[in-house]
């Protein structure tokens, strides 16, 4: 009985997500329910005080947001868009692939998707639209890169797999950065050939006035660098090419905004409130759907319902590896988000991972790559919607055509990381 009542909560969630409720409401309400239901009602409160004191994803998660809105004070990640941009003009017939993987560079450094495409969506998408590319193509062009925040150690899903692996956040992307890498110039590449077979490669006269001149535009060369410089510190500590710079994520987001502030000699006040309210902002609406799933997921345990789905799942091991791949990717497609369904996911199933005789990195990897892929391509994600927005399209134009690269990414992916 109390299986199918936990079947009926689950399909209730996914109902009330896909109709877009406030997703922390919806998980929190459900996990007390169902622990309610089970008769133990503390076994929610208790998973959601613990998960309030989670230090590894806190000191990432937040540290890196508030690093992204000094960023934005400052105006470093502007300088950085439009010098990618100048470069992207001299690309020629290279300009679908190079927009797509210079948003991906971006989105490294600009972890959130809506904000990376607001950014260079301004840039990127009328200097395409000027080169006579079609401009839901162009638009396309940046959404398929809007994943490259898999790589940005502040990533949500990186710290919760390196919780349950045990491992440093490095070592995370370390394990799935081929795959994600692989996946976009896939993504690229195939987006690229749809554009020359449909002939929306060339051609197009946008209208007068839409195109947005930024010659006048002086950048710092210094200004640019400042968003790249804690991935750098990471990746050459992480690395020992420079054992010096071997640190945390939270060591290399303050120095980051050090340099910044040093660097273009901002008001030091108004950049520590800028990080610190990055780091609330970040606390709120990233960790905060942590804590729910951890709600949830002890609903999910006090009902039975993960030890019956584990069982399932071990009779039933040739579906775990597609389970993995395409459930947090079809979820996020529908929903327009990844973060609620691949955290659950992770929380509830990668930690058995290694009784499907899958390590933990690659299993929470791969789900984490289907729910961001699943979100790139949806009609109603934030990002879809704001650069469907710039070009002057319908959403739904900007999906029909990148969808295709972007499931041959998560193919690629799925075989790096399982097979």
């Amino acid at each position: 009985m109390f299986l199918i009542i936990g079947a009926l909560v689950v399909l209730g969630v996914i109902w009330l997500l896909l109709k877009r409720h406030e997703s922390r409401m919806v998980l929190i309400a459900a996990g007390i329910l169902m622990c309610v239901i089970a008769g133990k009602p503390m076994a929610s409160l208790d998973a959601f005080a613990k998960s309030m004191t989670n230090a590894g994803l806190i000191t990432s998660v937040c540290s890196c947001m508030g690093f992204a809105w000094c960023m934005k004070y400052t105006g470093c990640d502007k300088h950085l868009v439009i010098a990618i941009g100048k470069v992207l003009k001299k690309l020629g017939f290279l300009l679908i692939p190079g927009a797509t993987l210079a948003t991906f560079v971006v989105n490294i450094a600009i972890p959130s998707a809506a904000g990376c495409s607001a950014a260079v969506g301004v840039i990127f998408i009328p200097i395409m639209m000027a080169a006579g590319i079609h401009p839901a193509m162009a638009a396309a062009a940046v959404k398929s890169g809007t994943y490259g925040s898999m790589l940005n150690p502040g990533l949500v899903h990186n710290g919760v797999i390196a919780k349950l692996a045990g491992v440093q956040i490095t070592e995370v992307i370390g394990n799935h950065m081929m795959a994600t890498v692989v996946g976009v110039i896939i993504a690229a590449a195939v987006l690229t050939v749809i554009a020359v077979v449909l002939k929306e490669n060339k051609g197009y006269v946008p209208a007068e006035g839409s195109v947005i001149d930024d010659d006048g535009f002086a950048i710092n060369p210094l200004y640019a660098l400042m968003p790249l410089v804690p991935v750098i510190i990471l990746l050459l500590g992480s690395t020992n090419t420079v054992p010096v710079l071997k640190m945390g994520v939270p060591h290399a987001m303050v120095i980051g905004a050090i340099l910044s502030l040093a660097v273009t000699r901002k008001n030091p006040v108004e950049l520590t409130k800028n990080f610190f309210n990055g780091m609330g902002d970040a606390y709120a609406n990233i960790i905060g759907i942590i804590i729910s799933v951890g709600v949830f997921v002890a609903g999910l345990n006090a009902l039975g319902l993960i030890k019956a789905l584990i069982a399932w799942m071990l009779n039933s091991t040739g579906i775990v590896k597609l389970a993995a791949t395409f459930g947090p990717f079809l979820l996020a497609l529908i929903s327009g988000s990844g973060d609620a369904a691949t955290v659950a996911f992770n929380e509830a199933v990668t930690p058995h991972a290694v009784e499907f005789g899958i390590s933990t990195m690659n299993m929470g990897s791969i789900a984490a790559l289907g729910g961001t892929l699943g979100r790139t391509i949806s009609p109603i994600a934030g990002a879809t919607i704001i650069c469907a927005g710039i070009a002057g399209v319908d959403p739904m134009e900007v999906c029909k055509r990148n969808a295709l690269g972007i499931v041959g990414a998560l193919v690629a992916g799925m075989v790096l990381l399982l097979f």
